[in-house]
C-alpha cells in the first residue's frame, strides 16, 4: 500500500503561501466538499471543532487557500491515524512569520509515536491473517477428505 505524502519542503512552501491569500480564490463549501471527497457535514464539523475557519458572506461559507491547505492537513492527519485533537494541536502551533521549530518538533514526536502504533497494528494484522489462513487450510482439508454422501432416492 503506497501513501502519497507531501515532502517536508513542499509542505513548508504550502504553509508559507497561506499568507498570500486573495479574494479571487474563494471556494464555496460544496465545491470544497466535492474536490476533497468529504461531506458538507464533515466541513461544518471541522469548523465547529475550530479546525477550519471559512469566511462568511451571509450564510455562505467561503474557503480561502489557507483553509484548503488546512483541510489537506486534516485529511492527511486522519489518513495516518492522528486524532482531530492532535491535528488541531499541530496546526495551532503554526506561526506564519516564525521558524515553527516547536510545531515541527511536536509533529515529529507525534509522527514517531503514530508510526510505532501503526507498526504494532500491522504486526497484529499479519498474525491474524496467518491464523486465518491456517484455519482455512484445515477446513479445506477436512472438506476434501469427506466423501460425497449419496443422495437418497425418494421411495
Amino acid at each position: 500500500m503506497t501513501m502519497k505524502l507531501m515532502k517536508a519542503d513542499d509542505m513548508a512552501a504550502t504553509t508559507d503561501s497561506i499568507i498570500d491569500e486573495t479574494d479571487e480564490n474563494l471556494v464555496r463549501i460544496g465545491e470544497m466538499a466535492k474536490k476533497y471527497g468529504v461531506t458538507l457535514r464533515t466541513l461544518r464539523f471541522y469548523e465547529d471543532k475550530g479546525l477550519l475557519n471559512p469566511q462568511r458572506e451571509g450564510s455562505t461559507r467561503l474557503y480561502t487557500h489557507r483553509e484548503e491547505t488546512r483541510l489537506k492537513l486534516i485529511l492527511l492527519g486522519r489518513k495516518v491515524g492522528f486524532s482531530l485533537r492532535d491535528v488541531k494541536q499541530m496546526m495551532d502551533l503554526y506561526e506564519p512569520n516564525g521558524s515553527n521549530t516547536k510545531q515541527l518538533r511536536v509533529a515529529l514526536d507525534k509522527s514517531e509515536k503514530q508510526l510505532a502504533r501503526l507498526n504494532k497494528q500491522r504486526q497484529a494484522i499479519d498474525e491474524a491473517i496467518g491464523e486465518l489462513t491456517d484455519a482455512m487450510a484445515i477446513v479445506r482439508s477436512k472438506l476434501a477428505e469427506q466423501r460425497p454422501m449419496p443422495v437418497a432416492a425418494n421411495d
